[in-house]
């Protein structure tokens, strides 16, 4: 029988000492557990519980046998997606379109910022809610304002170019024109509500670097760039990140609402959440939406894995993990 050292005896074994110091820790930390608790039990029942239905990615999915019931087939769900005419141009749209939000966002709301930064203290609320307000539309609301400037016949777009004798535009029949419509769109409903996220930032920077660049003798313009930015710079970063764990995921309700889902639009529009919307709606393939989404989520994992990998490479600090 192998002997135990007089030392650990003495001790109380090696863990001895550990068990009680984390439960200290924790009865210390109770107060904060208990408001982070709510937080934590929707985190399971919404992100963790529904990864039970994953297998359903992986089989013939009927209603009659249910999720365990129904028989297993492989990637065939996955073959559906790949295998489709369609795979290319949405697969296309969803990356070019979501690249395009991210830094024409980022580049816009930062702008945002900056201004807001230097509005009078006067009208800095006024100004706060105008940019917030947009975020809080229905994407069915903003479907009908974009209605209103694109109808052919009574659209403000229309209207103005018959002031100038030029012919109405179909705009709900011509797909050359709706990269820029969209992202304009996308611009008006979410600029604003990362430009109040990014003047947060900027106005709990410290004064004196301020200070003592004027006293240096930097005007404004030297000062966004040697300190603003530069500070901004770890937050720019966490966004975007965030931002590209989701470049593969489109938002449904802009694509499908301001459309009107117009099908003479799908060469520019059609993204893979519409497409398997569609799919759904056409064929109820619920194992076919599923492996999609589960698709969706993989390559997006991988995307921000690498994108973290090459800022730590380039910026250690500023990684995520």
């Amino acid at each position: 029988m192998e002997r135990v050292p007089a030392t650990l005896r003495a001790r109380g074994g090696p863990t001895a000492h550990k068990l009680p110091a984390f439960w200290k820790k924790l009865r210390q930390s109770h107060q904060l557990l208990f408001l982070a608790l709510p937080a934590c039990i929707f985190v399971f029942v919404f992100h963790y519980i529904p990864l039970y239905g994953l297998i359903v990615a992986f089989k013939n999915y009927n209603y009659r046998d249910g999720i365990l019931h129904s028989p297993w087939n492989g990637f065939e769900n996955f073959k559906f997606i790949f295998t489709s005419s369609d795979a290319w141009v949405i697969t296309r749209n969803t990356l070019l379109y979501n690249t395009a939000f991210i830094f024409s966002t980022l580049i816009v709301s930062v702008i945002l910022a900056l201004l807001l930064n230097q509005v009078s203290k006067k009208f800095i609320k006024f100004h706060q809610t105008a940019l917030f307000f947009p975020y809080f539309i229905s994407f069915v609301i903003v479907s009908y304002v974009c209605l209103a400037f694109l109808d052919m016949s009574h659209g403000f777009l229309n209207t103005i170019l018959s002031w100038f004798g030029k012919e109405p535009v179909l705009w709900y029949n011509e797909p050359q024109y709706w990269p820029y419509i969209l992202m304009s769109v996308n611009l008006w409903k979410n600029a604003g509500y990362y430009a109040i996220i990014y003047y947060t930032a900027i106005i709990s920077i410290d004064s004196e670097y301020f200070e003592a660049a004027e006293i240096d003798g930097a005007n404004i313009w030297q000062q966004i760039w040697a300190i603003t930015l530069p500070l901004l710079k770890p937050l720019m970063i966490l966004l975007v990140l965030l931002q590209v764990s989701r470049i593969f995921f489109g938002n449904f309700d802009l694509f499908y609402n301001v459309t009107m889902n117009s099908t003479l639009l799908y060469p520019t529009t059609d993204i893979i959440d519409t497409f398997v919307f569609r799919a759904l709606r056409v064929n109820g393939d619920i194992g076919m939406a599923s492996a999609a989404g589960f698709y969706q989520s993989i390559v997006g994992l991988i995307i921000i894995l690498f994108t973290n990998f090459i800022i730590r490479r380039v910026s250690k600090e500023n990684a995520l993990f």
